[in-house]
């Protein structure tokens, strides 16, 4: 058990009959009249639904012991992702909705903090950025270059984004896997 006065970003608590809610921000308010409350905006760890609460200051929250693992992503298993403790070796079958958009920039060998809770994976963080390769992408036309514009390009990992004109296939580029933003390409 903690109280609101603990809270910090990322802290995991049980509200609602069991359901878990990660910290995305907190605002301690201490209004001239009145007693001091705490203004959260949480987020639903499994359907990732974003709500504001507001606790009384001091109130008792009940919070989640969360594992979060650094592991790498080593296969998929029919639909399973399969990813590797790096310390133990261990192996853990994620379940695709778990694993969410994350899966549009894995490719096996990357990186991830899985976080578990009892034993359940509940989310995988990726990197804010990783390096793909353009599988396919059309060649961009002669002349195209000075209107900044966009065109489709097929990453290895079979996801669809938004790459600038003179990107070719084949290209290693920066991706952005929050947003799925084109972030530059990679000098190698």
């Amino acid at each position: 058990m903690a109280t609101t006065n603990d809270l910090k970003n990322g802290m995991v608590l049980k509200l609602d009959a069991g359901q878990l809610w990660s910290v995305v921000e907190f605002q301690h308010v201490k209004p001239g009249k009145g007693g001091a409350f705490v203004r959260t905006k949480l987020k639903n760890v499994l359907s990732g639904k974003v709500v504001d609460k507001t606790f009384n200051a001091g109130t008792k929250v009940e919070t989640a012991t969360v594992d979060r693992r650094d592991m790498q992503f080593s296969y998929k298993d029919g639909e399973y992702f399969v990813f590797m403790d790096m310390e133990t070796y261990d192996q853990l079958h994620v379940d695709p909705a778990v694993v969410g958009d994350a899966a549009n920039y894995l490719l096996e060998g990357f990186g991830a903090t899985v976080a578990i809770h009892e034993g359940n994976p509940l989310f995988v963080e990726l990197p804010a950025a990783v390096e793909l390769t353009v599988a396919h992408t059309e060649p961009g036309l002669q002349g195209d270059r000075s209107t900044g514009g966009t065109k489709p390009a097929t990453l290895e990992t079979g996801f669809e984004i938004q790459v600038p004109l003179f990107i070719t296939t084949g290209e290693k580029i920066k991706v952005d896997t929050r947003s799925g933003d084109y972030l530059g390409r990679v000098s190698g």
